[in-house]
């Protein structure tokens, strides 16, 4: 596995550096502020994480631990794949996509490609808690999302229908989730979108 390489950017593409290691040729894909700059003989170093097919072998460059690191864990959030990955990390800085996360910003996150208010919400989601520590917001900044149970209506009707969802869609979900008094609204919130992303 590939975990660093230090060389000279000898050519750029749309979407990735060739950096020359002694006299070897590494495609390494890259955010795209990591794309622009003065062209330059020095070395230069990128921590990669390496992803392994049966029909390719992929790098993936960055210029800290941090946004290597935020990478990989978007890349387990459910539907995110590298490319979509990349782009979320083209879009925001690694301290924005927390910020992001942490107050719930939805708004921030559908603005990259790829990248509508549904998934932007199972982001949400999913990555609480997840992203580098060195980079996690204060609580404060996290709304709270849980009332009590007295509140009138099931609050999870009113958090998928300001997601789009369809009346079907969410009585669907309500019958495979637990109920307000078993879980939180976050929690709950969790399991609805999983079980309607799987149809």
């Amino acid at each position: 596995m590939i975990a660093m390489l230090r060389g000279t950017v000898v050519a750029t593409g749309t979407d990735h550096l060739v950096v020359d290691v002694q006299g070897v040729g590494y495609k390494v894909h890259v955010p795209s502020p990591m794309l622009g700059g003065p062209s330059s003989d020095a070395p230069r170093t990128l921590l990669i994480s390496t992803i392994v097919r049966e029909d390719a072998f992929l790098l993936y460059g960055f210029d800290s631990a941090e946004a290597r690191d935020t990478f990989d864990v978007l890349r387990g959030v459910n539907k995110i794949g590298p490319k979509v990955a990349l782009a979320v990390l083209s879009t925001l800085a690694p301290r924005d996509l927390v910020q992001a996360v942490g107050a719930e910003d939805l708004a921030a996150l559908s603005r990259v490609p790829g990248i509508g208010r549904k998934t932007a919400s199972r982001m949400v989601l999913e990555l609480k808690g997840k992203l580098p520590s060195a980079f996690e917001p204060d609580p404060s900044a996290s709304a709270a999302i849980a009332p009590p149970p007295s509140a009138g209506p099931d609050p999870l009707v009113l958090a998928l229908a300001r997601l789009d969802y369809r009346k079907t869609e969410i009585d669907r979900a309500l019958v495979q989730v637990p109920g307000v008094e078993d879980a939180s609204l976050e929690d709950r919130l969790r399991a609805a979108l999983r079980v309607l992303a799987s149809g």
